[in-house]
C-alpha cells in the first residue's frame, strides 16, 4: 500500500515534514521496484536525510 503525507511508517514520524515528505516518495518508488518494505523505508529515510543535506537546508534532520 502506499504511503502519504497521513499514513506512513512510524520510524517516518519524527522526521521533520519535508524530509518525511521525501522519504515517503523514496519508499514508494522504491516498494514499486520490488523492494520488501522494510528495507524500502530503512534506504527512504537515510536517502531523504541526505537530500536535505544537499539542498542545504536548515531542516532537521531527527
Amino acid at each position: 500500500m502506499p504511503w502519504n503525507s497521513h499514513h506512513y511508517p512510524e520510524s517516518m514520524g519524527n522526521l521533520d515534514p519535508a524530509v518525511r515528505e521525501k522519504a515517503i516518495e523514496i519508499a514508494n518508488a522504491l516498494l514499486r521496484r520490488g523492494l520488501p518494505e522494510a528495507r524500502a523505508i530503512r534506504i527512504a529515510i537515510v536517502s531523504a536525510k541526505r537530500w536535505a543535506e544537499a539542498i542545504g537546508s536548515r531542516i532537521d534532520l531527527g
